[in-house]
């Protein structure tokens, strides 16, 4: 499908895959691949989106998701005395919470050098073991693309 038909669906608000809309020239998402320009335009965009909710919340952590419809939901750390969630959490959590059955992607952004259990587990249990989650330093620069399986 071209990028025009793409814009023509959403316009119309035509259901259409992520894979359908990338065609067969699709994303990799094969381990180790850290260059972050060779992000296709929709991971690039939930990258920025996390590294936008850590800056502009103050928080340690960003993320950002992708469902199977392609909304987007963001969210930064939360520590509350009686509530700590990690970002990548949150944004699972609101794309539930807001009637999504499937995750095709996850971004975070964070000082950690890889992705901690919980993260993956959360987005495992949406998304299933073969969801990709972009893992970026605080400037968002891509350090690890890992699945959750």
């Amino acid at each position: 499908m071209t990028v025009q038909g793409v814009r023509l669906c959403r316009a119309y608000g035509w259901a259409v895959s992520r894979t359908a809309a990338r065609g067969s020239g699709g994303a990799s998402y094969a381990l180790g691949m850290t260059d972050s320009t060779a992000l296709d335009p929709e991971d690039r965009k939930i990258v920025t989106l996390a590294r936008s909710a850590r800056a502009r919340n103050g928080v340690p952590e960003g993320a950002a998701v992708r469902d199977e419809t392609g909304r987007t939901y963001v969210a930064g750390t939360v520590a509350l005395p009686s509530l700590q969630l990690s970002a990548l959490q949150t944004a699972v959590a609101m794309a539930v919470a807001s009637g999504a059955k499937s995750l095709e992607a996850a971004a975070v952004v964070t000082e950690a050098e890889s992705l901690a259990d919980g993260d993956r587990a959360a987005v495992r249990d949406l998304g299933g073991p073969g969801t990709p989650v972009l893992v970026a330093g605080l400037d968002g620069a891509l350090r690890e693309r890992v699945t959750t399986g």
